[in-house]
């Protein structure tokens, strides 16, 4: 398929580039599908904005409280409108269902004009991005739940599932608001509690030791 890597098109990774990479599985019990993107060097001003810019849009929508019976298209604007504050976007759509041991992009579940209305127990993906052509690209890609928030009325609200750590190292906190840092602070911190034990029974201390660092308040 066009998207395996060949000989002529493979190189070696540098620590001065971005990296993004698209995960995901079919388990017994869910099928995910996660995208990160980092940096092991020192990014420049715009790969740190344009990535800090598309995790504020991340958090957004993940946190965003909105009526029952509420289409994905009507509030797929919240993923894009910290791009949009300094004129830029992603050419892709904001998120898909995800089928369990069926298709990982699942109709009719997402943010297009054409999904259907969302509601409490379905899944997608939250995943906005941006793109510098031949320079580097930017995902963050999550899997959420939809649920019931705690409102006197029923509306809905999304519970991110995805419990891996977002890179420090490309985030601007200046940009970030209070509400933002204080969705990434619990955010991390039920990393730390789902993910920290498991890592510790598997006897993976390196790994738990990454987690710990990149969890921080």
């Amino acid at each position: 398929s066009p998207r395996s890597p060949s000989n002529g098109s493979s190189r070696t990774l540098s620590a001065g580039e971005m990296y993004l990479f698209d995960t995901g599985g079919q388990y017994l019990d869910g099928t995910t599908d996660i995208t990160r993107t980092v940096h092991w060097g020192e990014p420049t001003p715009l790969q740190k904005e344009a990535y800090t810019r598309v995790l504020m849009g991340n958090i957004d929508l993940s946190r965003l409280v909105f009526p029952s019976n509420t289409a994905g298209g009507t509030v797929e604007s919240f993923a894009r409108r910290a791009l949009w504050d300094v004129g830029l976007n992603y050419g892709h759509g904001t998120g898909h269902g995800i089928g369990n041991f069926l298709s990982v992009h699942e109709w009719p579940v997402g943010f297009q004009s054409n999904n259907v209305a969302l509601e409490a127990g379905m899944f997608t993906s939250i995943e906005p991005g941006y793109y510098q052509d031949g320079e580097f690209g930017i995902r963050i890609e999550d899997v959420a739940l939809v649920v019931e928030a705690q409102t006197k009325k029923p509306f809905l609200t999304f519970e991110v599932v995805s419990l891996v750590p977002y890179d420090r190292n490309l985030i601007d906190l200046s940009l970030l608001s209070p509400e933002q840092i204080r969705y990434l602070n619990s955010y991390y911190e039920r990393i730390r509690a789902h993910v920290g034990p498991e890592l510790r029974r598997q006897r993976l201390e390196e790994a738990y030791e990454w987690l710990q660092e990149s969890t921080q308040p």
